[in-house]
C-alpha cells in the first residue's frame, strides 16, 4: 500500500510543477524588465550571451548532473554493495565534471563563438563526421532522458499510486513551460533553485540518521546495526561479507561501468557542453572544479546515510525493485514515515525536472543549430532560430514522454538503462575528445572509430551475456559481467583505431576554422523596449574589466594549464589513491575509522551547500538588489515609465550577467 495518497502525487508533479513554471516565467519578465536581459535573443535564450558566474554555474551543473539515478541508483548500490557501493557510484561519476573542465577552457580557446560541440566536428570535419556524431549525441540525450523519467515515474507511482504513465507525462510538463520562455538563463536558475532544495533535504535526512532518529540516532548505533546486518545476511564478494568495506568485487566492477557510462553522458551530452558555453571564460574552469566535487557530495552522502540505513534496519527489497530504484523511498518512509516519504518524492521531483530542463535545451540547442541552421535553412537568424527552437523543447518533452511509457511497458527499468548508457555512447567520446584536444586526428580516423567501437562493444555485451547465461534476455543482458564487456570494449576500441589511422595519414589542423563560427545575428528580434527603473546615483553592478585578445589569451593558457593539473590530481585521488589500496587491503572498518567516514561526508555535504547554495547569491547581491529595489519601487508607485520621465535619467544597459546600471547625475 503506498505511504501517500494519490492527490500528494499529482499535487506534487503538478503544483509544484505549475509553480515552477510560473515563478521562472516572472523572474524571466524581472530580468527582462530591470536588468535588460532579452531572452527572444537567439543568443541569450541559447547561451545567456556566454557571461554566467561561477556560482551559478557551479549551481547548473550540480543540478544538470543530479539525475533521478543520481539519487535511486546510488543509494541502491549502497543498499546492494555497503559503503563501497555509494563511493563507487560517486567517484565513478564526479571524475568526468572534473576533466570536463579541460574540454570547456579549451572550448573557449578554440571555437568562443559555437553554440554546441558539434559545430566544432562540423567546422573540421565535415558534413559525414557531423551526422554520425549528431547520432551519437541524440542518443546520449534521448538515453538520459529516459533515465529520468522512467525513475522519477517510478518513484512517484510507489509512493502515491499515482498512474505510472500519468506521471511519464505530466512530470516534464512544467520543466516545457519555463524552458520555452526563459531559455537557458532560466534553466540555470531554476537548477540553482533544485539544487538548494536537493541539499537542504539530504542534510536532513543525513541529520535525522546519525543524530535524531529513534531507530538509528548515532554513527555507532549504526555500525553495531550494520555488523548484525552483515552477521545475518553476509554480502558475496565482500570481505568478510561485511558492509564495512572497501573491498567489494562487485561495487569496483559497477565502479568501472560506471566510470565509462558516465564519461560518456558527459563527453556526448550538450547539456554539459551548453553549460560551458554559457559561462564565462573567466569562471568555466573553477566552476566545473567546484561542481564536480560539489556533486561528489550528493550521492556520497545521500547514499552512505540511506543505504546504508537500509541495510542497518534490515528492510528487505526485492532485487526488481532494488534495480527500479526504490531503495531511497522505502527507507525514506521507514525512517520517518510519511514526512519521509513526502522528503524523497520532492528529492526525485526536483532531480527529474531539473536535468530534464537542461535535456530539453541541449536537444533544442543541438537541431537548431545542427540540423535547422546547417541543412534546412543556413544562416537563419533571430526570430527563426527562437521559433524553431521553441518547437524542439515542445516537440521533445512530448517524445520523451512517450518512450519512457514505451519503456516502461516492454521492461526496462532504470537500473538497466544505466549500465547499458556506455555500451551505446562510449565509443564516440575518445574521439570527440581528440577532435577539441588534437591537431593531428584525421577525419577518417573521428568517422571510422566511434563507429566500430560501437560494434564491438554491442558483440563483446550480447556474446559475453550469451556465454555466462547460454541466452540473451533481459536478465542475462543486465547481468554485471555482460555490461562490463561492453562498456569496455566501447571505449577502449576507438583508442587504438583512431591512433592507427591518424598515424597513417594524420592532419594538421590550425583551429582557424572553428575561430570563425558566428554568432547568430538578431536582427530579426524586436527589442522591447525596456522600463528603466529609479535608482540613486552612482549605483553599479560590478563588471568585468574588458581584456585585450593578448590578455584574454594569456589567461585562457592559463586556465588551461590549471585545469589540465587540477583535474587530474582529483581523478587519480578519487579513483585510485584513495579507493584502490582500501580494496586490495581487505579492509573492514573499525567503530572509530566508521564514524570518521561519516563525519567527512557531512562535512563534505555542507561545504558543498555552501558552495552551489550560498555562493551564487553572495556573487550576484549587486544585480538581485537592482531586481529587488526596481520591484518595490514599481509596486510602491514610485517607478518611472521610461528614461525620460526619470528625475535621474536612468537607463540599463546589460550583456547577460555583465550588466551595468548607468545614472546620468542631474545637471
Amino acid at each position: 500500500m503506498a505511504v501517500l495518497s494519490q492527490g500528494v502525487g499529482y499535487g506534487v508533479v503538478l503544483g509544484i510543477g505549475a509553480l515552477f513554471a510560473v515563478c521562472m516565467s516572472l523572474v524571466t519578465k524581472a530580468l527582462h524588465r530591470y536588468l535588460n536581459e532579452n531572452q527572444q535573443s537567439s543568443e541569450m535564450y541559447m547561451t545567456a550571451q556566454r557571461t554566467v558566474k561561477m556560482g551559478l554555474t557551479a549551481s547548473a551543473i550540480v543540478s544538470a548532473w543530479t539525475w533521478a539515478a543520481t539519487l535511486l541508483q546510488s543509494t541502491s548500490m549502497a543498499y546492494k554493495y555497503g559503503i563501497s557501493g555509494s563511493f563507487w557510484y560517486a567517484a565513478g561519476a564526479t571524475v568526468q565534471v572534473l576533466l570536463f573542465a579541460v574540454l570547456a577552457i579549451e572550448l573557449k580557446k578554440r571555437a568562443p563563438n559555437a553554440h554546441t560541440f558539434l559545430e566544432i566536428v562540423y567546422a573540421r570535419y565535415g558534413k559525414a563526421t557531423h551526422i554520425i556524431y549528431l547520432c551519437f549525441a541524440l542518443a546520449t540525450n534521448i538515453v538520459v532522458s529516459a533515465m529520468l523519467l522512467l525513475g522519477g515515474s517510478a518513484v512517484v507511482s510507489y509512493l502515491t499510486d499515482m498512474n505510472v504513465i500519468a506521471a511519464c507525462f505530466l512530470l516534464p510538463l512544467g520543466v516545457i513551460v519555463y524552458t520555452l520562455f526563459g531559455g537557458i538563463k532560466a534553466t540555470f536558475l531554476t537548477d540553482y533553485a533544485h539544487t538548494t532544495v536537493i541539499f537542504i533535504i539530504i542534510i536532513a535526512f543525513t541529520m535525522t540518521v546519525y543524530a535524531t532518529s529513534p531507530l538509528i540516532g548515532s554513527p555507532s548505533k549504526m555500525y553495531d546495526m550494520l555488523v548484525e546486518s552483515a552477521q545475518k545476511n553476509p554480502i558475496p564478494d565482500n570481505a568478510q561479507g561485511s558492509l564495512l568495506t572497501m573491498s567489494s568485487l562487485g561495487a569496483l566492477v559497477f565502479g568501472i561501468i560506471n566510470i565509462c557510462g558516465n564519461t560518456s553522458t558527459v563527453g556526448v551530452d550538450q547539456a554539459y557542453w551548453q553549460r560551458a558555453i554559457a559561462s564565462h571564460p573567466q569562471y568555466a574552469v573553477k566552476a566545473y572544479l567546484m561542481g564536480g566535487l560539489a556533486w561528489f557530495a550528493i550521492p556520497f552522502g545521500l547514499a552512505t546515510c540511506i543505504g546504508l540505513a537500509g541495510r542497518a534496519l534490515q528492510i528487505d527489497i526485492s532485487a526488481s525493485d532494488v534495480s527500479a530504484g526504490l531503495v531511497l523511498p522505502d527507507v525514506a518512509a521507514r525512517l520517518m514515515g510519511p514526512a519521509g516519504a513526502f522528503a524523497s518524492l520532492i528529492l526525485v521531483f526536483m532531480a527529474v525536472t531539473s536535468a530534464s530542463s537542461a535535456e530539453l535545451i541541449a536537444v533544442s540547442s543541438l537541431l537548431t543549430y545542427d540540423v535547422f541552421r546547417t541543412y534546412i535553412r543556413p544562416g537563419a537568424s533571430g526570430k527563426a532560430v527562437i521559433r524553431f527552437s521553441h518547437s524542439i523543447v515542445i516537440g521533445f518533452g512530448f517524445f520523451m514522454s512517450v518512450l519512457a511509457v514505451i519503456l516502461k511497458q516492454t521492461g526496462v527499468d532504470l537500473g538497466y538503462l544505466y549500465t547499458l548508457m556506455g555500451v551505446l555512447l562510449c565509443p564516440a567520446v575518445a574521439p570527440l575528445m581528440c577532435t577539441l584536444l588534437w591537431s593531428k586526428q584525421s577525419r577518417l580516423a573521428a568517422m571510422v572509430s566511434p563507429i566500430l567501437g560501437l560494434a564491438c562493444g554491442l558483440v563483446a555485451w550480447l556474446v559475453t551475456a550469451k556465454g555466462i547465461y547460454g541466452e540473451i534476455t533481459l536478465a542475462s543482458t543486465s547481468g554485471n559481467y555482460p555490461m562490463l564487456a561492453g562498456n569496455l570494449a566501447s571505449i577502449i576500441v576507438p583508442i587504438p583505431c583512431l591512433l592507427i589511422l591518424t598515424w597513417i595519414k594524420p592532419e594538421n589542423f590550425d583551429w582557424e576554422s572553428t575561430m570563425k563560427i558566428q554568432q547568430v545575428a538578431d536582427d530579426e528580434v524586436v527589442q522591447d523596449e525596456v522600463t528603466a527603473i529609479d535608482i540613486e546615483p552612482k549605483t553599479a553592478i560590478p563588471t568585468e574589466p574588458k581584456l585585450s585578445a593578448e590578455e584574454e589569451l594569456i589567461g585562457l593558457n592559463k586556465a588551461s594549464r590549471f585545469a589540465k593539473l587540477s583535474s587530474v590530481v582529483l581523478t587519480l585521488a578519487l579513483v585510485i589513491l584513495w579507493p584502490l589500496p582500501m580494496y586490495g587491503s581487505q579492509y573492514v572498518f573499525s567503530r572509530e575509522f566508521f564514524t570518521g567516514w561519516v563525519v567527512v561526508s557531512c562535512i563534505w555535504i555542507f561545504c558543498s551547500t555552501l558552495a552551489v547554495a550560498i555562493y551564487p547569491v553572495f556573487e550576484s547581491r549587486a544585480a538581485i538588489a537592482v531586481v529587488f529595489r526596481g520591484i518595490y519601487r514599481d509596486l510602491t508607485g514610485k517607478g518611472k515609465a521610461s528614461a525620460d520621465s526619470s528625475p535621474t535619467g536612468s537607463s540599463i544597459k546589460s550583456a547577460g550577467d555583465q550588466t551595468e546600471v548607468i545614472v546620468a547625475e542631474k545637471e
